[in-house]
């Protein structure tokens, strides 16, 4: 994987837990158990792939040579 293929994928990611996190504060005024449990288990399935991807292209980055 490339260091740019990664950098969009974190990317999406991160815009994917920050709109499941707004969808989930906007249910949480009053949404059905179903709706906001469903959220919460899609929410931590991207945070686990953002952690992913952040390790992953961390791992990539060329280390400095002295």
């Amino acid at each position: 994987m490339t260091v740019r293929y990664l950098a969009e994928e974190l990317y999406r990611w991160t815009r994917k837990v920050e709109d499941l996190e707004k969808a989930l504060a906007a249910l949480e005024a009053g949404g059905a158990l179903p709706e906001r449990t469903r959220l919460e288990m899609e929410l931590l399935q991207a945070r686990q792939e953002l952690a992913r991807y952040r390790a992953v292209l961390e791992s990539k980055k060329e280390r400095p040579k002295i």
